[in-house]
């Protein structure tokens, strides 16, 4: 039976409030083992912690998103670090940089981005980055705080190869969704060629994102079997070979057993 592990989805989104537990079902009967839920700020934290509560098979990131990092209070970083100790919550993300949707000012995401790679590092925790049309600033922040020490995983990875080499050398992943499968994805494709197979991991972004035939709607956790494909398709292994590195690369960024 087929193994995988996506490494990230948004299951408590409101998107999924009329079906989640059938979303779920199906990601289970299509051979999902683990996924990683993303809480990303006030509103998504608590729910994600309830989830990995909830299910055995899923596990909780806790960061504060870009996007929303202009409402990040003194307060949240230290509760950050008190769910950190909850044994269901393997990463801190996600968190990063968007310079795509101008909501937060680029000196406040690049605080906040910063305030919780040194929170990482106090924790040993790996991180989950968030990289729209920031590619520089990223490489850059992530060099001068060390994030090297603790790694991660580049989410839903957009950049270029040269970009992604970088990322490689500072003890990061490189994950892949949706958007690979896309007809016109050249360049995610050439980058996936290139990774080298320890290094690739898969993932959703459920609701976002969702991969060929159902671009355009929502995304759920069992479509990350068509990411699986596609990996398979680009690297020349068999699906049930990239299922099994794929999910054997996650447990080992996120410490899981």
């Amino acid at each position: 039976m087929i193994s995988l592990f996506d490494t990230h989805t948004h299951l408590d989104s409101s998107q999924f409030d009329s079906d989640r537990t059938e979303v779920i079902e199906r990601a289970r009967a299509a051979g999902v083992d683990l996924m990683i839920n993303i809480g990303f700020n006030r509103e998504t934290i608590p729910t994600t912690i309830e989830l990995a509560e909830k299910y055995d098979f899923i596990y909780a990131a806790v960061g504060w998103h870009p996007v929303d990092s202009i409402y990040m209070e003194p307060g949240d970083l230290e509760w950050i670090e008190q769910l950190c100790s909850h044994p269901k919550v393997v990463a801190i993300g996600e968190i990063g940089l968007d310079y795509h949707w101008d909501t937060s000012p680029k000196d406040v995401q690049q605080r906040v981005f910063r305030e919780q790679i040194r929170l990482a590092r106090k924790l040993g925790k790996p991180i989950v980055i968030h990289n729209r049309d920031a590619h520089e600033d990223i490489v850059r922040i992530l060099r001068e705080e060390k994030a090297s020490e603790v790694g991660g995983v580049m989410h839903c990875y957009s950049g270029s190869w040269e970009t992604a080499k970088l990322c490689l050398d500072m003890n990061f992943y490189i994950s892949f969704g949706g958007p690979v499968t896309f007809k016109n994805a050249r360049v995610p494709k050439e980058v996936l060629a290139q990774v080298p197979l320890d290094r690739i991991l898969i993932e959703t972004d459920s609701p976002y994102l969702a991969p060929h035939p159902f671009r355009g709607k929502r995304n759920e956790s069992s479509y990350v079997s068509l990411v699986a494909d596609m990996a398979a398709e680009i690297t020349g292994k068999s699906k049930e070979e990239i299922a099994f590195i794929t999910s054997a690369n996650g447990k080992k960024c996120f410490g899981i057993v």
